[in-house]
């Protein structure tokens, strides 16, 4: 066993292990600092992550109950200002009891996995809300092969019940949505069910389980070298110098770790 005991998966960490078993070694095990640039421009990236970071924020203010207007003045970028408009206009999936930003996490292999979720929202059913602030509208077979539609939908089953009263979440109540402030009428829609439920479980259960048992000579590189375009650690593999450009690429939104409160997250048996 090579992991801290510590350590929490979430879906950044299990995307980059799917992705490449290298890069997860590489930032989560040996934690290697190395200055590559993820994506060409590099002015242009870091304009979009913190454009990103301020809807975010921005949303989560609004929900909290800050007035649209307070937030509204404090907008000088036209990205934002677009975007900004398109969620208050539409106020996509506002209705019933809201949970912005929560944090849901279940023990799994000795082990934590630890999801948090931009908005869920509660009346019939559950929905989970991503606000995705791409630039670029990304496949609907690409989110639903990510770690992310599956983690989510699979730990809101699992530790979701205080959510509804201590009811049991039933898989077929939940729907995640994607919205895109920058497309606003093509959000994605993934009903779950009992049968993905068991799917996604025994996966990830397998998954973690497999990352557990590996030694540290037994992260190979990934064969897909497009997985290399924009990642930090492509030149230290010799995959390359230059970096991908921001236009061409859909995930390059940053994950946001913050430091969890344990004694806060709802914890039950995965």
């Amino acid at each position: 066993m090579i992991l801290p005991d510590d350590f929490q998966f979430s879906q950044a960490s299990l995307q980059d292990y799917v992705d490449c078993p290298k890069r997860f070694q590489l930032r989560y095990i040996l934690k290697l600092s190395w200055p590559a640039i993820r994506a060409e421009p590099v002015s242009e990236l870091e304009k979009q992550l913190q454009r990103g970071t301020v809807f975010h924020r921005m949303v989560h203010q609004h929900i909290l109950g800050i007035p649209e207007e307070n937030i509204s003045n404090m907008i000088t970028d036209e990205d934002l200002s677009f975007w900004w408009k398109n969620y208050l206009e539409y106020k996509p999936y506002l209705s019933g009891k809201l949970y912005p930003e929560i944090i849901l996490s279940t023990p799994v292999e000795g082990y934590r996995m630890v999801a948090k979720y931009d908005l869920i929202t509660v009346n019939d059913s559950l929905f989970i809300i991503d606000w995705k602030t791409s630039r670029k509208l990304p496949r609907r077979e690409w989110l639903q092969e990510r770690i992310q539609t599956k983690l989510y939908s699979c730990l809101l089953k699992e530790a979701g019940s205080h959510l509804i009263e201590g009811q049991m979440v039933r898989p077929e109540k939940i729907q995640m949505i994607y919205w895109f402030p920058q497309f606003p009428e093509n959000p994605e829609y993934f009903q779950y069910s009992e049968e993905e439920y068991k799917k996604d479980s025994s996966y990830l259960i397998s998954l973690i389980r497999e990352i557990k048992n590996l030694k540290n000579k037994e992260f190979p590189m990934t064969d897909n070298k497009r997985h290399c375009f924009y990642c930090h650690y492509r030149s230290l593999c010799q995959r390359g110098v230059k970096a991908g450009l921001i236009e061409d690429a859909t995930d390059l939104e940053e994950d946001i770790s913050p430091y969890f409160n344990f004694e806060e997250i709802e914890e039950v048996e995965f």
